[in-house]
């Protein structure tokens, strides 16, 4: 291929380099030129451009991505048509890519006018994502080449296809076992199987001991995998779940796994039936190395130990708390409060934070028990800044802008979280449209509050607001997305959470609609 600038004259019939504005048109590049784009360009005042010359032996760069692509898409993969040198490889169905890493590397080695890039390794992908795709960096690339590097890309990405798989869920109990959290444990445990493709569930329960659960596991043989949450974690192969498995006649493979969160993951066998002790991160919805495995398995794919040994690589997942195994309280460090006082008031139609309640603005009566409790605190503004920067300053409290305050509650979170100052052990999380939560139960929670634990109130049995959490979890804190607060990682962290019992309803109640206001103003006259 030639490149370079050439008259006018020689132009046509090659391919534009860079786009070019002539006689009121654009001419996108890429186009092969004709008559009409060079009669253009001259009448534009031009003597010449810049274009790439295919000689003989030369692929299109859009041949040559879509015979690279073909080569490259195997059993379970579809090759799209190509566009300016690149041809995206698809999924036909949902399932786990998998690549043959070394045989990548030998495609890109042949030369740098060709690439093929992968999604990593066992990634999931849904019906029509893009698992792959191929880009010619020039315009064209000499057909020998292209030939040899897809003679080296057949096989090389394959998709194994979710398969549909019925399941037994097992939770263990122990005195004390919070029904509420079971509960959000299978909800989440189902919803993962269902995303995969759920052909029947079957939940069962049972105390936490090798003789009730190895009784429970001989009742599932009517299931293709059994996953089994356990009331507390898996911390040795003589634990519960994993006796329990040995005396039900089953295989430990692997306890633990160099996945991080994840790292507590039984995996075993009865008979020919996959049986997992589920780490205490899959509590969460949130990735973890659960996932890992519990996809390849319903991929039809073999798991062994040595597989697991193989996923350390990589296996260490982004923004997670990372504390010491049996992390200590801390010693020292104050705790202060993180005041959400951004948001829109979509429901009231107004500020609500501004709207009067009982003489002062509701944010108002948030703010004086805050200060009554004797806590510092970082006001969070986005709606309405500078009136709630004011009234902030007014108690001695310092304001932070959440600028992307609109997308929802989690961003405001995040920008308070982050403006924490480095000798806050913890921080309450209060919102600021909750005027009945009193300095004494501001006090109660702060005084139950460390770094490696999260202090929530409860009234009669039910969890509320404001809730205090270690600085173990602010790295979490700042990851969430969405309309969503610190509860949906409640989940998560159950194991760390105290309850502070508050005799008050104060806790559950806000200020979030007309009718919400015109209730809190009742009460208070």
């Amino acid at each position: 291929m030639k490149f370079g600038r050439v008259p006018l004259d020689l132009a046509e019939g090659a391919y534009l380099a860079h786009a070019a504005h002539v006689g009121g048109r654009r001419i996108a590049k890429g186009k092969r030129l004709d008559a009409a784009d060079i009669a253009d360009a001259r009448a534009a005042g031009l003597d010449e451009l810049v274009v790439a010359t295919l000689e003989s032996g030369d692929l299109h760069e859009d041949a040559a991505a879509a015979l690279l692509a073909s080569a490259a898409a195997g059993p379970g993969l579809s090759a799209h048509p190509p566009v300016h040198g690149r041809a995206n490889i698809v999924a036909d169905a949902a399932g786990l890519l998998l690549v043959e890493t070394a045989a990548v590397d030998i495609v890109n080695a042949h030369d740098e006018a060709v690439t093929l890039g992968t999604l990593a390794p066992f990634a999931p992908a849904a019906k029509s994502e893009i698992v792959a795709t191929v880009k010619i960096i020039p315009f064209a690339a000499p057909e020998a080449l292209v030939r040899s590097a897809s003679a080296s890309a057949k096989g090389v990405l394959r998709l194994a296809p979710f398969g549909t798989l019925r399941v037994a869920f097992i939770q263990t109990t122990l005195p004390g076992t919070s029904a509420k959290l079971l509960a959000k444990t299978a909800e989440v445990t189902q919803a993962r199987c269902a995303a995969l493709g759920l052909a029947a569930w079957r939940e069962m329960r049972c105390a936490h001991t090798e003789e009730a659960l190895a009784a429970v596991l001989a009742e599932t043989a009517d299931a293709d995998i059994v996953l089994v949450s356990g009331a507390s974690a898996i911390s040795d192969r003589r634990d519960v779940i994993p006796a329990a498995i040995e005396q039900a006649g089953g295989e430990v493979l692997r306890l633990g796994m160099p996945v991080d969160p994840g790292n507590l993951l039984c995996l075993a066998r009865i008979g020919t039936r996959p049986v997992i002790g589920l780490p205490g991160c899959a509590r969460s919805p949130r990735r973890n190395g659960f996932d890992w495995v519990l996809e390849r398995l319903w991929a039809g794919l073999d798991v062994s130990g040595g597989d697991i040994a193989r996923m350390g690589a990589g296996g260490l997942l982004a923004d997670v708390p990372r504390p010491e195994p049996r992390p200590k309280p801390a010693v020292g460090g104050s705790i202060g409060a993180v005041v959400l006082a951004a948001g829109r008031s979509v429901r009231m139609g107004a500020n609500k934070l501004l709207a009067d309640l009982g003489g002062r603005p509701v944010l108002a009566h948030v703010l004086d028990a805050v200060k009554e409790a004797g806590l510092s605190a970082i006001v969070v503004t986005g709606n309405a800044e500078a009136e709630i920067a004011a009234l902030a300053g007014h108690y001695g409290f310092p304001s932070v802008h959440a600028a992307r305050y609109a997308e929802g509650l989690s961003q405001s979170l995040a920008t308070g979280i982050a403006a924490v100052p480095e000798d806050w052990s913890a921080a309450l999380v209060l919102l600021g449209d909750m005027p009945e939560v009193s300095a004494g139960h501001i006090a109660s929670l702060a005084a139950a509050a460390d770094a490696n634990r999260i202090a929530v109130p409860a009234h009669k049995g039910k969890r509320g607001n404001p809730v205090a959490w270690g600085r173990r979890y602010f790295a979490r804190l700042r990851g969430l997305e969405g309309d969503v607060g610190g509860k949906a990682l409640l989940a998560e962290f159950a194991d760390d959470i105290v309850e502070v019992p508050v005799e008050s309803d104060a806790i559950f109640m806000d200020v979030d609609t007309p009718e919400a206001l015109a209730a809190a103003r009742a009460r208070y006259s």
